[in-house]
């Protein structure tokens, strides 16, 4: 009995958060490699593009609700979210028209564009605190769980209870979604096969025709929808705050390099693999312990290595290690 109660305050506490954390790391991975793999340069705005999308998604999301509009048990923003990927769509595209065109066409160094990307972050970042302020915004509705804790001791007699919130079911529902959609997109559509010709070798790819401005904009339209989608899920399981977004770039790099940069797969990968470390490093094991050790053992601290404050230098470490000892990821992607 005590090593299924330890079994589930570890899933309830450990495993459920970092698999829905991983989920959103992985789509927002999946944005920036996607970038790195046509487009060929690190594009350092793509928290910002998260924030931006969720705080467009965020305002439909209010409309509706002043117009009396529901989803019932699952969230309003689900609604808007289309909206949202709109009108990011519409921006990165704009963006892409007078700001990353140019050095294209100059065939300028990728550094060079790393570093306009910088640019548009800190442009992006100031739009959003001037429209929707700096502040934490809680636009989550709907039926809070699926099932709480208090329902899973009824129903399993366990003195530990398993909790999932909706936002949490829903992340790796809709995670699992984007990723077999957008698989499906780049493996069996013209458009997709497309998309990674150009990736592979740009010079092959017109000499057989692929218009680039076209391969172009439909990478900065699915980028768009994958920041949105990822910067929604994020916001919804916890809260939308623009510096937050800011600060979730390192980790959502850490993944796309972890996996490999330039590999879908290893951006999947790779959010998981940092999601778990990072929970993993930063949870106070006491909880679990206490349920597997005798009475005489039972740690008096909280048995933590790091507190949750410095979550994202797990992060940070891991992009470290990785950079020195395998550069280009899991996966096998392009190096760093």
């Amino acid at each position: 009995m005590d090593f299924l109660n330890a079994l589930v305050a570890l899933t309830n506490y450990v495993v459920i958060p970092a698999t829905a954390y991983g989920a959103q790391l992985a789509l927002g991975a999946l944005g920036v490699t996607l970038v790195y793999g046509i487009l060929r340069f690190s594009n350092f705005a793509h928290g910002d593009t998260m924030a931006f999308g969720t705080m467009v998604t965020i305002l439909g999301t209010w409309g509706l609700q002043a117009a009396g509009v529901s989803l019932g048990p699952l969230p309003t923003a689900l609604l808007a979210l289309p909206f949202g990927i709109a009108v990011t769509a519409l921006l990165v595209i704009f963006t892409d028209r007078i700001v990353y065109r140019f050095y294209r066409r100059q065939k300028a160094a990728p550094v060079i564009l790393v570093i306009v990307s910088i640019g548009v972050m800190f442009v992006m970042n100031g739009i959003v605190r001037l429209i929707i302020g700096p502040n934490d915004q809680n636009f989550a509705d709907g039926e809070r769980f699926i099932i709480t804790a208090r329902e899973f001791k009824t129903l399993t007699g366990l003195d530990e209870g398993l909790a999932l919130r909706t936002t949490q079911g829903l992340t790796i529902v809709a995670a699992l979604i984007v990723v077999a959609v957008l698989f499906w997109f780049l493996n069996r559509t013209r458009t997709g096969k497309s998309m990674r010709a150009f990736s592979d070798n740009e010079d092959l790819a017109l000499l057989s025709g692929i218009n680039p401005e076209r391969v172009v904009m439909i990478t900065w339209v699915i980028v768009a929808a994958l920041a949105t989608i990822a910067g929604v899920l994020y916001g919804l399981d916890k809260s939308f705050k623009p510096f937050t977004y800011f600060q979730l770039l390192l980790p959502v790099f850490a993944s796309a390099i972890v996996g490999g940069l330039g590999s879908p797969i290893g951006a999947i990968a790779g959010g998981f693999v940092i999601a778990f470390s990072e929970v993993t490093i930063t949870y106070a094991w006491k909880k679990v312990l206490v349920y597997l050790l005798p009475d005489s053992l039972e740690p008096s601290g909280l048995v933590q290595l790091l507190s949750t404050d410095y979550k994202f230098a797990v992060s940070f470490a891991i992009l470290v290690i990785v950079l020195l000892f395998r550069p280009t990821g899991l996966f096998r992607g392009k190096s760093a």
